[in-house]
């Protein structure tokens, strides 16, 4: 199983089915539980993740844009790389979870897919009638409403559960999104509905930073690769390695990724408002360069569909943008 899946994912096969063996046992079916003592887990195993760069994870999104998922599918791409939030944590993304004035999103619902089926707080989605519900307001699932859906609804860990900001330029992109439709998903299908994973993954995901090539293309165009086998997850490894790079302190790193630390600095270990705006400045930063490192006509591209960017462009803005966002920002007050 090493081969197909990710150690993670071994291990949580392997407990079931040694739990099953253990019932097996206790029933007097086997004498013992075969599984006992067994280690599923091995270093030779184990993959060396990627890590993108700023301008490949933009010029990664800017493909998703154009397969056919437009806005939602740029934004999805940045967040991936700005946020280091998981998967569930940003499809699940709903309006009401999204905070206007620090900028930042409420990470407590993450989407959940279970045997086909999508859960949002414990509750399965009916994606009928997600078309249907234009403005009407959603009313935030508690943990005493949601009664014995607790455990399904929640995040992956206690500390998972937290509000990731957003950096002021990725902010204003996620805005245009929230406003440009109706639906309670903000990042959705063009029909309202939740993306899913594994359609995602293979229809839009794979494209992108694989590439075609001639045998198996249908399009008479070739696309390069942007950076093969890249996994979405590994966008969540290239934010905390960008934020290594940038001195971010550990503490302040695992808080964003929604982890605990471990050991004694769980205990004398916390994040400042300092190390918040220094993640967002490092952030913003990182930003600037990707769109530096840009191609004359992919400019023009991303001027087209997104005019604000027209200023920072024309103005020649590029490379004093950094300094005059930790000036004056007001992340800084």
């Amino acid at each position: 199983m090493h081969e197909d899946y990710a150690d993670s994912s071994v291990a949580s096969i392997f407990s079931l089915f040694s739990t099953i063996l253990g019932a097996a046992v206790k029933a007097r079916k086997i004498p013992a539980n075969p599984c006992a003592g067994i280690r599923v887990t091995s270093g030779e195993f184990e993959i060396e993740n990627l890590v993108a760069t700023p301008v490949q994870a933009l010029r990664a999104s800017m493909r998703l844009y154009e397969s056919g998922l437009g806005l939602a599918g740029f934004v999805l791409g940045l967040l991936d790389f700005y946020t280091g939030s998981r998967w569930g944590e940003l499809v699940g993304q709903q309006r009401h979870e999204y905070d206007s004035e620090a900028r930042a999103i409420q990470i407590r619902e993450p989407l959940k897919e279970i045997g086909g089926h999508l859960f949002k707080g414990g509750r399965r989605v009916d994606t009928s009638r997600l078309a249907d519900l234009g403005r009407q307001p959603t009313r935030p699932v508690t943990l005493r409403r949601q009664g014995g859906r607790a455990k399904k609804g929640r995040t992956k860990t206690p500390a998972g559960t937290r509000s990731v900001e957003l950096p002021p330029s990725i902010a204003v992109f996620y805005e245009e999104l929230i406003d440009s439709h109706s639906f309670t998903f903000v990042l959705c299908s063009a029909e309202g509905a939740p993306l899913r994973r594994s359609n995602f993954r293979n229809r839009y995901w794979r494209p992108v930073w694989d590439g075609s090539d001639a045998e198996h293309t249908r399009s008479a165009e070739l696309v390069q690769p942007t950076l093969p086998t890249f996994t979405f997850h590994e966008g969540r490894h290239s934010h905390s390695t960008w934020l290594a790079e940038d001195g971010i302190p550990e503490v302040a790193r695992r808080a964003r990724l929604g982890q605990k630390m471990k050991g004694i600095a769980r205990v004398y270990d916390h994040v400042t408002p300092l190390m918040r705006r220094q993640i967002l400045q490092a952030l913003e930063t990182r930003w600037i360069g990707s769109l530096v490192a840009l191609t004359p006509s992919e400019r023009t591209k991303l001027g087209e569909w997104f005019p604000h960017l027209h200023a920072t462009f024309r103005d020649g803005q590029l490379e004093t943008a950094p300094r005059a966002i930790a000036i004056s920002s007001p992340l800084n007050d």
